[in-house]
């Protein structure tokens, strides 16, 4: 790859996630708001922004991250995103627990707490299987599918949380932020045709 490609890439990959960053950062909704509020809020856009970055990884379309070194940063930013998830929901806890607690319950009257939920489950649960995939004696291709379909639950789930949550996020660099989440991951996905793949580790 070329350096003026390469480039290119990073600087696409820089301004598709720091504007919707920036934006959300200096919306005037977040005049007068609590710092724990603030955090809560950026701690989930930075989520969003992180699963872009992830089928990136995997698919080696990030320059100077392919093969073995993209698999390795892939967990790195696996784990900075339960941890941000972590964070957000945390962040929220404190701002409000009894909405936090009805959103767990699938009670929330506002339906973008049920995707948000989903997607953490499944980031959850995404995380074990990674750290527990020795343990459960799961095979290769078994593991790749159980991954794959957990990624595209967190994919879908956070997009549609995203899109339905009228908050700080500015909706023309959340909407594309979300599409290129949404084209990223699914390009990987058939590309890569995790399902049709055999017994290789």
């Amino acid at each position: 790859m070329s350096p003026t490609r390469a480039t290119l890439i990073w600087l696409c990959l820089s301004i598709a996630i720091g504007v919707p960053i920036l934006a959300a950062a200096f919306s005037p909704l977040l005049a007068w708001r609590d710092p724990v509020y603030i955090l809560a809020g950026l701690s989930g856009i930075i989520a969003m922004a992180l699963l872009l970055v992830q089928p990136l990884l995997v698919g080696g379309y990030l320059p100077g991250f392919a093969a073995l070194r993209g698999r390795k940063t892939h967990r790195w930013i696996g784990s900075l995103l339960v941890l941000s998830v972590v964070v957000h929901v945390a962040a929220l806890w404190i701002t409000s627990p009894p909405d936090v607690i009805d959103a767990l319950l699938f009670a929330s009257p506002t339906p973008f707490s049920d995707w948000g939920v989903i997607a953490m489950w499944a980031v959850f649960a995404s995380a074990c299987m990674a750290v527990f995939r020795r343990r459960m004696h799961l095979r290769p291709r078994a593991w790749r599918i159980g991954h794959t379909i957990l990624a595209a639950v967190i994919v879908i789930g956070s997009v549609v949380h995203a899109m339905l949550i009228d908050g700080t996020m500015e909706t023309v660099s959340k909407a594309a932020l979300c599409g290129l989440v949404l084209l990223a991951t699914f390009r990987v996905l058939v590309r890569l045709k995790v399902w049709a793949a055999g017994s290789r580790a």
